[in-house]
């Protein structure tokens, strides 16, 4: 794509930007994926897994692990393994030459009829493209099938674990085979069903007759000959609609965490120790990983029920409403909550003494010390109300917390950090300053005050000197 966007109106040099454009993006890309798939295996699985060990199950009776059917469960693992990858990769590869004809052979005949990717006059070059590097595309659907047999076959551990079953482990291990042949077989066309058997690996009958319905096949490589016709332009390449992208959202909250963490790092409600803590990987207190995002959403919920939005507004005027919202379920896992928390604000109508309180309630919560020596006593609270306001924010709380085990926010936040590490530094150094300008000032005065002293005492030793000098001579004569 950005060798075509090279090629357009007013680029210098084509030929250049042709090779250049969209290199190093692609390799920047790459890194950030190594590195947000990093924090997922070192934060955000150690996080849940923190969760798990210290919070008290549901019903507050423990896990209970079957010790003996671990040897199993491994045993069926390892049988599945080495079943699923050598199977999957003979049935990939027995079908590559199938998906890669049938693949050109169905983009043809769309280039041909202007259907499917050629559709719209602008998507013409890019299906070209896609027809000219369509066998980059199987040889990646192969390399998944290889992949797809680790998963699969390591599953064979879990139905053990479940069914406290050996064979059943066994018995999983060799449909999964079936039920791999028969999904290819229904992607590409092919004949349904499958030649290798398929037992039965679960107990519950209607589970495994849930498993055994028809899978639905794909529109790109459904038959011309079911009457169906090329779909009509409906969706347009050129209709946009205006969708507020995930990561644009996390940007805003960065933006406004940076903002308001440095005015809290100049009142001195975020200390150097928060950041020094949160750097070193110890997390600390959690003011400010945990704190400070939900003290930033707090006032975007504050925001929004003075303004009575249907959504959230951010600090910039944006609103996120239910119409232009991320259609995403990971989003609705946090914005319904977080409208139900702003509806509730919106009834309670609280005073600015009381929000005042809330802030630093959801700010220092994970910090009874300073939060019991900087919470403001407030006589018209009463205990109903201190209760609601707890309540909120140790909602606000585990929200935030759940959104900070997302790789994107990890790496975000250690930017944010960074940025208010040479926020506080640059601080310090003014008031370094601004005291070393000080105190050489008093030097200075101490100096001309010590040498106006030292002076005038030179001059009294010089007067006694002479008035010694004069009482002599006059005792001489």
């Amino acid at each position: 794509m950005a060798t075509f966007d090279a090629l357009g109106e007013g680029k210098k040099r084509p030929l250049v930007h042709c090779f250049v454009d969209g290199t190093w993006s692609t390799i920047t890309g790459g890194c950030t994926v190594v590195r947000d798939l990093k924090d997922m295996l070192f934060h955000s699985y150690l996080a849940y897994m923190d969760d798990l060990r210290f919070h008290e199950p549901p019903g507050g009776k423990p896990f209970e692990i079957r010790v003996l059917d671990i040897p199993g469960a491994v045993l069926a693992a390892a049988c599945g393994l080495l079943m699923d990858g050598i199977m999957f990769t003979a049935i990939a590869l027995y079908k590559f030459p199938v998906m890669l004809f049938k693949g050109w052979k169905r983009l043809i005949e769309d280039l041909v009829g202007r259907e499917g990717p050629f559709l719209e006059t602008a998507c013409v070059p890019f299906a070209g493209l896609a027809i000219l590097l369509w066998p980059f595309a199987v040889l990646g659907a192969f390399l998944a099938s290889m992949i797809s047999s680790v998963p699969l076959g390591a599953y064979a551990a879990i139905v053990v674990y479940q069914e406290s079953s050996l064979f059943m482990g066994l018995s999983y291990a060799i449909s999964s085979v079936s039920i791999f042949d028969e999904y290819t077989n229904d992607v590409l066309d092919m004949a349904p069903g499958s030649c290798f058997p398929r037992f039965v690996y679960q107990k519950n009958e209607a589970s495994v007759e849930s498993t055994r319905g028809p899978l639905s096949r794909p529109a790109s490589f459904r038959d011309k000959q079911d009457g169906k016709k090329a779909p009509a332009r409906v969706t347009s390449f050129k209709s946009s609609f205006d969708e507020f992208n995930p990561f644009k959202l996390l940007d805003h909250l960065f933006e406004e965490c940076h903002h308001r963490g440095e005015a809290l790092v100049a009142e001195g409600v975020i200390t150097p120790k928060d950041i020094e803590e949160t750097k070193s990987g110890k997390g600390g207190s959690g003011v400010l990983n945990v704190g400070l995002p939900a003290y930033v959403i707090l006032n975007a919920l504050l925001r929004s029920a003075k303004a009575d939005s249907d959504g959230l507004i951010l600090r910039d005027g944006c609103e996120i409403t239910s119409d232009n919202r991320p259609k995403n379920t990971l989003f609705d896992w946090f914005f319904d909550p977080l409208m139900v928390i702003k509806d509730q604000i919106k009834a309670e109508n609280f005073t600015e003494e009381e929000e005042a309180y809330l802030q630093k309630r959801v700010l220092l919560i994970s910090d009874p010390k300073r939060l019991k020596a900087t919470l403001p006593h407030l006589s018209s609270l009463n205990e109903r109300k201190q209760a609601e306001i707890d309540a909120f924010a140790r909602r606000l709380q585990g929200i935030t917390k759940s959104i900070s085990r997302y790789p994107t926010f990890k790496r975000r936040f250690d930017d944010l950090v960074k940025a208010l590490s040479e926020e506080l530094e640059r601080a310090m150094a003014g008031s370094r300053s601004v005291s070393g300008s000080q105190f050489q000032k008093l030097r200075s005065g101490l100096v001309r005050m010590l040498s106006q002293r030292s002076m005038g005492k030179t001059a009294s030793i010089r007067g006694g000197d002479q008035e010694a000098q004069l009482t002599n001579d006059a005792g001489a004569a």
